[in-house]
């Protein structure tokens, strides 16, 4: 199971936020391509990066800290945020991303999601983040009616590389991942689903990597490695089932 590092981008500047929302963000690190370099070179397989500002805008704006990130490591990164249109995809993976996660997109336009796949394969990750079990899009400031497994079970033939599942009431608040969501959408499903959200301890890292039969094939962790609550030796150790 995989340990993917968060490295989230506000104004050029590695942040976490509480729950997603924008106004409460900690910064944690001016310089995003320091932190992917120390994030690698303690042992991670993964970065995951996520352009806040873009998934709010629609678009990329945190595109010079998204490359600047690139050039720092030689581990393949994952890029969510303001991913909407065919053009954005190809320009991200010609940039050198290793798979895109497309999110919004996903809800409004699953065959664009689809088509990508298709000519991009094993490079597409559809992020799927609940709110009380629905879908929440455009930076989680809108909750659709739609729940998060029947999303997911939209793209079960497509070809997507993994579900990025992301409780929203969980991220960022350190109170422990939602095990029973990510394991009953992970049993629902035969695409590896990645867990995102509320991860605050080393047994919370062991308890997902109990769902590896379920079909759970990594976790996502940010606040509770900068908070140090979490090192990234010992999260990727737990990850792997390893005893501490």
């Amino acid at each position: 199971m995989i340990l993917y590092p968060a490295i989230d981008l506000k104004g050029g500047e590695c942040v976490r936020l509480l729950r997603g929302e924008m106004t409460a963000a900690t910064v944690y690190n001016p310089d995003p391509a320091s932190q992917a370099k120390a994030f690698q070179d303690s042992g991670c397989a993964w970065i995951h990066v996520v352009d806040l500002d873009g998934a709010f805008a629609g678009v990329a704006v945190n595109g010079v800290a998204v490359r600047s990130i690139l050039s720092a490591v030689d581990v393949p990164v994952q890029l969510g945020g303001g991913i909407r249109s065919r053009a954005h995809i190809d320009t991200w993976l010609e940039a050198g991303i290793s798979r895109v996660i497309l999110g919004t997109v996903a809800l409004r336009d699953p065959e664009l999601v689809i088509a990508a796949c298709r000519d991009h394969p094993g490079k597409i990750a559809v992020g799927i983040d609940a709110r009380g079990g629905k879908v929440a899009v455009e930076g989680w400031a809108e909750t659709s009616e739609i729940t998060a497994t029947d999303l997911a079970l939209k793209f079960e033939d497509a070809g997507v590389a993994a579900i990025i599942f992301t409780d929203i009431d969980r991220d960022g608040a350190l109170q422990g991942p939602n095990l029973d969501a990510t394991g009953a959408l992970a049993r629902a499903l035969s695409t590896p689903v990645i867990a995102s959200g509320g991860v605050s301890s080393l047994d919370d890292l062991r308890a997902i990597a109990k769902l590896d039969k379920d079909g759970v094939a990594g976790a996502i962790v940010g606040r509770a490695l900068y908070d140090g609550r979490v090192d990234v030796v010992g999260a990727v150790r737990a990850l792997a089932g390893e005893a501490a």
